[in-house]
């Protein structure tokens, strides 16, 4: 009985403190996107693409990750990512991030990374 006791302890110590598998699956890179309008309300059912490069967010070609829709909350989250700066375009109907906040650097390792991002009508649209 004893052995038995033992043999199972020892499996659960093994699972529970192997290192870094463990930690690396649990504790992924991932952003956290809340997307706002220019008043500070949250917004449903924003899209959001996330672009590892300039020229990739420029041309809208090779996101990521697929775009995904904001939450009842104002939110998505992007899981494993790279500690980068990733470029990121926000829609919703008529608004935008243009003109601002289109980069989002300084992501921590293996850590839930926020931010905010505002959308509102592009000067050039308010003026037509």
């Amino acid at each position: 009985m004893n052995r038995y006791l033992f043999l199972s302890f020892s499996m659960l110590m093994v699972c529970c403190f192997s290192p870094k598998t463990s930690e690396a699956q649990i504790f992924s890179t991932k952003l956290r996107v809340t997307v706002v309008d220019e008043l500070g309300n949250v917004v449903k059912g924003a899209k959001v693409t996330l672009y590892a490069t300039q020229a990739d967010y420029n041309k809208e070609v090779n996101p990521i990750q697929s775009f995904k829709l904001t939450d009842e909350k104002g939110r998505v989250t992007f899981k494993k990512l790279k500690r980068r700066a990733y470029y990121v375009i926000v829609r919703k109907g008529d608004k935008d991030n243009s003109g601002g906040g289109e980069i989002i650097s300084g992501l921590k390792k293996r850590r839930l990374n926020k931010a905010t991002v505002v959308i509102s009508e592009s000067a050039d649209k308010l003026f037509k």
